[in-house]
C-alpha cells in the first residue's frame, strides 16, 4: 500500500481524520510499480474533491486539482532512462509515497484460460519458481470483474509484487516466462500485468467501439438496456435466442421443444447433478443440449401471481420457459440461476416448466443444490421443485447460440469494462493475447480480433502498440482424414489478422498441444516464443517475429510449389524425409486430400494427384500432427492459401 502521512496539524486543529483524507495514488502507481519509459506518463489517484495535489515524479512536479468525484490526474513528459524513481502525491491534508518504483517496460497479457493458467499449474513449476527472485521484475494480476459500462478505476485494486517464489507461483505462466526472457535480453526493469479470464470469448474483451466496428453494435445497445431494465433486456435476448433456434432447426413457431405440447422422448432425471454422473451411457461424455421438463400444479389462488423460478446451478448455459412463455433472467444471480415469472403466465391447474441446458465443455446439467430449486410466488407461497424432473437429449444442438451481452463468458465488453478500461492510458510496451478456444464455432474471429486491437490502442493512445497473438495449440483426437476444423479456422484467422495489422505477430504453439488436455503444461517454450516475437515488434530485433509464414502457392506442372517467408536457415522435417500435414483442395467442401511434401530450402513441393487444385491447407485440424520446422526450431503453423496458376 502507499505510505500515507497525515499532517499533525489536522489533529492539533481538532479536525476529524475522515474530513482530512490524505491523497492516495492508485495502486497502478503504488509500491513496486513499473512506469513505461519513453511514453507520456499520467499519474492518477484520489483526494478530497477540489483539493490541490502536488505530484512529484523524480525531479519534476506538477500541481493538479481533484475533481468533484475526488479523482486527479497528473501528466508528465516521457522519461527515457530506465531505473529507480521517486513518486509522491502531497496536499494540505497529507502525503502519499510510492516506494521502490521503477522506470522500465510494461507488458499487458490477456485472454482466456491458457493465459490465465498460473506457473504452479505448468510444467516444472517448482524449479522455475525456486529461481524466480528478481528485484527488477514486477507482476500484477487484475481480479475478474464484470461491468456494464467502462470503469474508471478497479473495483478491487491489485498491487504490484516483486517476482519471487511466492508471487510467481500464482501468476500467469505464459506472461511470466515471456517477461523473464525479456528481462534477460533487454536488461531493464519489466512490469507484467495479467488480466485474463478462463472460458471467455473475445467479445467480453471488446469495448463498445470495437463491438460496433465488428458489426456487433446491437449487443452493446442491449447491454445498455440491461443496465436500465434487466427484465426487459432478458426477454429481448430470449427472443433473439428463440429466433436463432427456429432459423437453425427449421422448427415452426409453436412447435419448438419448449412448447408444452411438443412430443419428445422423456426419461426421469435420476438425480440433481451433472448428467455425466447418471447411468445413461449417451450422457457419459456428452457435450451439447439437453431438455428438462417439470409439471407443477398451481392453485387458483396462486395462478396469475408473479414469481421467481430458482433452478440452482445450470452448467453451462440455461434457458427457461413456463407454458411456452420465455422467462427473463433475474439480475446478479451469480452461479445460482433464477428467472422472473411475470404475472399472467401461471394458470390454475397443470403448468409446464421447460429448461434447456447447453453444455459446451466438460460436465453439464442441473448442479443444484436440490433444496434451492423452487418456485417462489409473490404472495409468499413456495413450491419445491427438487423432484419430478424429466430429461430428453436434444435431437440437434445448433452451433453458435447467441450469448446475452451481460454475461461474463460471452458478454459484450463486460470484461473490457471491468478489467481493461480501468488501466486508462497506462503506458505499455506491448500486449500479449492468448484466446480463441471459446470462439472456434463463431465465424468472423479475424474481424473481432482486429477491432479489439484497434480499440485497445486507442485507449492506450498508442496506434502502433505491438500485439503478440498466441495461436491455439492442438487439442482433441489427432486427425486421421482431412476435414473441417473450428480450431484451424481460428488459427488461420489469427495469422491473417497479424499479417494485415502491421504491428502484430503470431506465435505458433501447434507443436506444444496435448490431445487430452485443453491446457497443455508446456508454457516455458510458449513464453520464450512470445518474448522472441515481442523483441522483433517492440524492440526492433532483426529476427522473424513469428517464424516461417506462408507466402505463395503456385501450380507448376503436376506440382504445387509452396513458398515460405521469414524462414531461419532452411526448412527441415522431423522423423521423416517428407513433410506431413499438407492438403490439396478443390473449390468445394470435402475435396481436400493429404499430399506428400518434399522440402527444398524455404519451399515445399507438393505432388499433384491429377485432381483439381485451387487451394492448399496445412495442419488443418483441431489436433494436427506436424513435422515441418526451420533452423530456429519454430514450426510452420496452420494456413489456407489459394493456388496461383
Amino acid at each position: 500500500m502507499n505510505r500515507t502521512v497525515l499532517w499533525l496539524t489536522a489533529g492539533m486543529l481538532g479536525l476529524p481524520i475522515t474530513a482530512m483524507a490524505a491523497p492516495q495514488l492508485d495502486l497502478l502507481y503504488g509500491d513496486h510499480a513499473v512506469i513505461q519509459r519513453g511514453r507520456p506518463v499520467s499519474i492518477t489517484g484520489s483526494a478530497t474533491p477540489g483539493e490541490t495535489v502536488t505530484v512529484k515524479l523524480g525531479e519534476k512536479s506538477t500541481a493538479v486539482s481533484a475533481d468533484a468525484a475526488g479523482r486527479f490526474t497528473a501528466r508528465f513528459d516521457a522519461i527515457a532512462a530506465a531505473g529507480q524513481i521517486a513518486l509522491s502525491a502531497e496536499s494540505a491534508t497529507g502525503k502519499a509515497i510510492s516506494e521502490d518504483v521503477r522506470i522500465g517496460d510494461v507488458f499487458l497479457c490477456s485472454g482466456q484460460s491458457n493465459m490465465e493458467m498460473p506457473v504452479r499449474g505448468a510444467q516444472d513449476a517448482f524449479g522455475q519458481a525456486f529461481s524466480s527472485a528478481d528485484p527488477d521484475l514486477r507482476l500484477m494480476t487484475i481480479e475478474k470483474k464484470v461491468s456494464y459500462a467502462p470503469d474508471e478505476i478497479f473495483a478491487r485494486p491489485a498491487a504490484w509484487q516483486v517476482a519471487g517464489p511466492q508471487s510467481v507461483m500464482d501468476f500467469s505462466a505464459n506472461c511470466y516466462y515471456m517477461a523473464k526472457d525479456l528481462r534477460k535480453s533487454e536488461g531493464v526493469p519489466i512490469g507484467a500485468i495479467n488480466s485474463s479470464w478462463g472460458g471467455t470469448q473475445i467479445s467480453p474483451w471488446m469495448g463498445e467501439r470495437a463491438q460496433a466496428a465488428a458489426g456487433l453494435g446491437a449487443r452493446s445497445d442491449l447491454l445498455k438496456l440491461y443496465s436500465r431494465d434487466p427484465g426487459a433486456a432478458a426477454l429481448a435476448a430470449n427472443g433473439i435466442w428463440e429466433a436463432w433456434w427456429r432459423q437453425n432447426t427449421g422448427d415452426k413457431t409453436g412447435s419448438e421443444p419448449w412448447q408444452p405440447q411438443t412430443q419428445l422422448t422423456w426419461k426421469p432425471v435420476p438425480a440433481i447433478s451433472v448428467w455425466q454422473k447418471w447411468s445413461d451411457p449417451a450422457l457419459a461424455s456428452y457435450v451439447g443440449m439437453v431438455w428438462f421438463r417439470r409439471d407443477i400444479d398451481v392453485s387458483a389462488a396462486d395462478a396469475g401471481q408473479a414469481a421467481v423460478l430458482n433452478l440452482g446451478g445450470l452448467d453451462d448455459l440455461g434457458m427457461a420457459w413456463i407454458n411456452g412463455k420465455s422467462l427473463g433472467n433475474t439480475a446478479d444471480t451469480g452461479p445460482m440461476k433464477a428467472f422472473t415469472v411475470p404475472k399472467g403466465i401461471l394458470k390454475p391447474g397443470r403448468n409446464v416448466i421447460i429448461v434447456n441446458i447447453n453444455n459446451t465443455y466438460a460436465d453439464g446439467g442441473m448442479r443444484g443444490p436440490a433444496d434451492a430449486m423452487k418456485l417462489a410466488l409473490d404472495n409468499g407461497h413456495v413450491l419445491p421443485l427438487a423432484e419430478g424432473w424429466l430429461y430428453s437429449i436434444a435431437r440437434q444442438t445448433p452451433k453458435n447460440p447467441p450469448h446475452t451481452p451481460w454475461e461474463d463468458m460471452g458478454g459484450a465488453g463486460t470484461a473490457y469494462n471491468g478489467m481493461i478500461a480501468p488501466l486508462g492510458a497506462y503506458g505499455l510496451k506491448g500486449v500479449a493475447w492468448y484466446q480463441g478456444e471459446s470462439d472456434t464455432d463463431f465465424p468472423g474471429y479475424e474481424k473481432r480480433l482486429s477491432a479489439m486491437a484497434t480499440d485497445w490502442r486507442r485507449q492506450f493512445a498508442q496506434p502502433d502498440l505491438p500485439f503478440v497473438i498466441i495461436e491455439l495449440s492442438g487439442y482433441g483426437p489427432p486427425a486421421v482424414t482431412p476435414g473441417e476444423s473450428g480450431w484451424a479456422n481460428v488459427r488461420n484467422a489469427q495469422r491473417r489478422m497479424t499479417e494485415n495489422d502491421g504491428h502484430a505477430a503470431f506465435v505458433s504453439t501447434i507443436d506444444l498441444g496435448d490431445p487430452l488436455d485443453i491446457h497443455p503444461g508446456e508454457k516455458h517454450e510458449v513464453g520464450r516464443r512470445m518474448a522472441r516475437a515481442m523483441r522483433a515488434l517492440a524492440y526492433g530485433a532483426a529476427t522473424p517475429a513469428s517464424g516461417p509464414r506462408i507466402a505463395t502457392a503456385t501450380l507448376n506442372g503436376n506440382e504445387v510449389i509452396v513458398r515460405f517467408t521469414d524462414v531461419t536457415g532452411a526448412l527441415n522435417t522431423r522423423s521423416s524425409h517428407v513433410a506431413i500435414g499438407f492438403e490439396l483442395c478443390g473449390d468445394a467442401p470435402g475435396t481436400c486430400r493429404y499430399a506428400t511434401g518434399v522440402v527444398d530450402g524455404a519451399n515445399v513441393r507438393l505432388s499433384g494427384d491429377g485432381q483439381p487444385v485451387t487451394r492448399v491447407r496445412y495442419a488443418w485440424a483441431d489436433y494436427p500432427v506436424v513435422n515441418l520446422f526451420d533452423a530456429a526450431q519454430l514450426p510452420v503453423s496452420t494456413f489456407e492459401t489459394p493456388v496461383a496458376k
